[in-house]
Order: structure tokens, then sequence, then C-alpha cells
């Protein structure tokens, strides 16, 4: 089960709302360090599963790529991405990932932000990802991390009388599964994985791990965001880098 929250159209107003702002989390620590990790695209054929609005595909259009095609099980998402771009070589698609028909070794670079948590069957996802990869092509995503689909309580940060934080709450991070948060609407469903699940399941299918970020703000993105100051003391994000070989 992969719930496609961005149809929520409650949810899909408030995210959009988060994500015009220019200071956002995405623009300030995510994105720059997902863009750091991408190989050459030149005259490459590319998939991005999760495409959202369409930026980042429109971005590898930009890099060279010879094809681009933006999948997106939400609907609001796809709509907006075709409303914002417009290329011969760039196509989008409203479909999951998981219900694809692909020919096998036929993509070079695969890409993914912040989606995989929501995809129920990592096992499968990365066992077809890996099939669907030519030889030495790459795969790049980023989830959230695994210490902050730990936590299964209310309450995430831990502060004093005070008002001042203490620690970031953590608990049966061994206990992999189903995760219910609040986060612009109640009922948000993602999927806790612990690190070591992570890394080895890309092993287990011929991926080779070529880098992992764990990413850390910038003095400048402090500024624009404070809030990016917990950032610290506890990783929002987690990033990784592989290779079939």
């Amino acid at each position: 089960m992969n719930q496609n929250i961005y149809d929520n159209n409650e949810f899909f107003r408030q995210y959009e709302a988060i994500r015009v702002r220019e200071n956002n989390y995405n623009n300030l620590l995510e994105q720059p360090n997902f863009l750091t990790l991408i190989p050459n695209l030149e005259e490459k054929v590319v998939l991005d599963i999760g495409c959202g609005m369409g930026d980042f595909a429109a971005y590898c259009i930009g890099q060279g790529a010879n094809y681009v095609t933006g999948i997106d099980i939400s609907l609001n998402m796809i709509s907006e991405a075709k409303k914002r771009h417009s290329h011969e070589h760039l196509t989008f698609t409203n479909i999951a990932f998981e219900d694809m028909n692909i020919q096998n070794d036929s993509i070079d670079f695969i890409s993914s932000s912040l989606v995989f948590h929501y995809i129920e069957d990592f096992q499968l996802l990365i066992k077809k990802i890996s099939t669907a990869l030519s030889d030495e092509g790459t795969l790049l995503f980023s989830i959230e991390h695994p210490i902050v689909t730990a936590n299964k309580g209310s309450v995430d940060w831990v502060s004093n009388r005070e008002g001042n934080l203490l620690h970031f709450a953590i608990d049966r991070y061994q206990e992999e599964g189903l995760r219910s948060q609040n986060w612009l609407v109640d009922n948000v469903m993602m999927y806790h994985r612990t690190l070591s699940t992570i890394i080895n399941t890309l092993i287990e299918v011929g991926l080779q791990i070529e880098k992992i970020i764990e990413p850390i703000p910038t003095i400048e993105a402090v500024k624009n965001l404070p809030g990016l100051n917990k950032e610290f003391r506890r990783p929002s994000f987690l990033i990784v880098k592989a290779r079939k070989i």
C-alpha cells in the first residue's frame, strides 16, 4: 500500500504553499546535496520516480539527457508538471513505478527525491530498479532519514520546562514498518527501515554504493531558515548514490 497523499487536496494546497517559499528544506538542504551527486547525463535515458511538479526532470533535460520520463502516482503533481514544463524529449505520466512495464537494462539514470519512504515493498522496488538500469547505470535517491522515521510517538523533539530542546526522541528503531504522523494533515503514512536494510537491499541486487550524504546546512542556509540549526543535532534526510555492476 503506497499512500497517494498528494491527491488529498488539503494536503496538496499546504504543500504547494511550502514549495513556493524560497527558503524551505528542499531548496536549502535536500536538493543542493542531491544535485552534487548527479552523473553526466549527456545522451542518457532518465527516469524520475515521484517526479512531483517536474522541476528535476526538466533539469535533467537541461543537463543534456536524451530522454526523460517523470512519473508520479499523484494526478495533482503530474497535472502541475505538465503545466510547468514542456519539451519534446520530456514526458510526464501518472503511474506508479511498480505498475510500469520497463525493458531490462534500458535506463541509464534513475532518480527519486523523497519518495521511497512512501513505498511499502522496498525490496521489490529496488530489484525492479536494478533490472531496469543499464550496465553501469546509476540510481540516486533521497529519503527521510531512518532516525526520523523511527520516531513513533506524538513528540519528536523533547524540551525542558524553559522550552529549550534537549534531544530528539528515537524509539523502536529496529521495528520496521508503517508509521503514521501529522504533517500538514493527519495520518500521513510512511515506512520506516533501518539503515542496514536500505544499504543491504541495494547490495543484494547488484548495486554498488558510491556515496552517502546526510545533509548538513551551510551557514548561509541557516541564516535564511534558522530552523535548520536542528540538522546539526539529527539529520532529516539520507541521500544515496549507487551504480549497477
